[in-house]
Formats: structure tokens, sequence, C-alpha cells
């Protein structure tokens, strides 16, 4: 998901729903390897921002992120911030790449958070969306949501005495737009060049939108 964002440097990063900061951590890795090998000075500090409506998520990232970069190269930032992924506090057009990863099928109205998405970024900017998806294997897919509602659940329970998360996840999953509805719904949004890249047989689908 990060390759495929191939971040640069002087560029601002929004992460939402990304509280523990997984996603954050990557960007900001590729971005330090990049400063450390650039000779001439940068003029603006690349900024990695980690927006999450959970602020005990918010904690755990910003313990983890203390622990990860005791220093942080001058030529990068990272902050914490909470907030809605329907109402971000984020003014407009000051953001060059959103990023979401298993969010988004937990927004109460997708269509506003993708409104939304599309407000803070900038002319030029890139919407990155990892999301469950749907299987496109005919053979694969009954077996996938057999895997999900019978034994995903009991998984759950097992390992972390934890029914509901899991059969929740489940219910996530099969509630979630299909990955050409999900790309209709980005261009109803307003961005363009939309388009999506499965993995494992759509298991997982990567969405690539620009605001142009």
């Amino acid at each position: 998901f990060v390759s495929m964002a191939d971040p640069q440097l002087e560029c601002q990063y929004l992460d939402v729903a990304g509280g523990t900061g997984d996603i954050a951590f990557r960007l900001l890795d590729a971005l330090q390897e990049k400063a450390m090998d650039r000779i001439k000075p940068v003029e603006k500090t690349a900024q990695v921002t980690v927006l999450d409506i959970n602020s005990s998520m918010l904690k755990v990232g910003e313990d983890r992120a203390r622990q990860r970069y005791p220093t942080l190269h001058p030529a990068v930032s990272l902050r914490f911030i909470e907030g809605d992924a329907q109402k971000l506090p984020i003014e407009d057009a000051t953001i060059d790449m959103y990023t979401i990863a298993f969010g988004i099928r937990n927004v109460t109205d997708i269509p506003k958070a993708l409104r939304d998405a599309h407000r803070v970024l900038k002319p030029g900017g890139r919407f990155l969306c990892l999301e469950f998806s749907k299987v496109q294997n005919p053979v694969l897919s009954p077996l996938y949501h057999m895997y999900n509602h019978n034994l995903l659940p009991v998984v759950g329970h097992v390992v972390a005495s934890d029914w509901g998360s899991y059969q929740y996840l489940a219910e996530s999953i099969d509630r979630f737009p299909s990955q050409e509805r999900f790309q209709q719904m980005l261009e109803e949004a307003g961005f363009q060049n939309v388009t999506y890249t499965n993995f494992a047989e759509g298991i997982v689908a990567v969405h690539d939108g620009w605001k142009l």
C-alpha cells in the first residue's frame, strides 16, 4: 500500500482512521529514507498527520511513535489529531495525499467522508484507500463468505474471547460496496482517474483517485 503511495518529500499527508500509526509509520520511514539520501536541503517539511475519531487509539499511536522515533529527520514531522472522517478538522486544499486503510467501511456516511476527503486535498492531490472488498473468484467467494461468518467469530471467541467484534467484521465486509460501486462513489465525490487494484482475488483492494 505504501509502496503504491510512493511518498515524496515536501508534501502533506493525512492518514485517516490510522490511530495506532501503522500506515503513518511506514510513510514516515519511506520519507526519512529519502531525506537521508537527499543532498539538497528541503524547502519545507513533509508532515504526516494521523487522524482518528478514537482518542484511545491515538494514544496508542503516540506512545508507539515516541518509542519508535526518539528523533526525526528535520525534513519530516508527525502529528496526531482527533477528528471525524465525515467532517475533517483540516483546511480546504491543504493535503497532498489522503490515505485510509481498513477504515472507510466503518464510516457511517461514506459518501460524505469521500466528499470531505476531496475537499481537503490540493489540486493534483491523491486519495488512496485499502479495504476489504468482494472476492472475484466464483469458487473462492462462497468459501470466503462461509469462513467469515462461521469460522471467523469462533476464532475470535477462542483467541480473544470476543465473538461480537469478529462477527461485526464479517458483517461490515459484506456491507461494503463492490469494487465497481466504490469506484463510482469516488467519481461522484469529484475524484478523477479512479482505479482499483485487487489483491488476493479481491479479498482486499486498493482504490486510487485524484483531485484534478
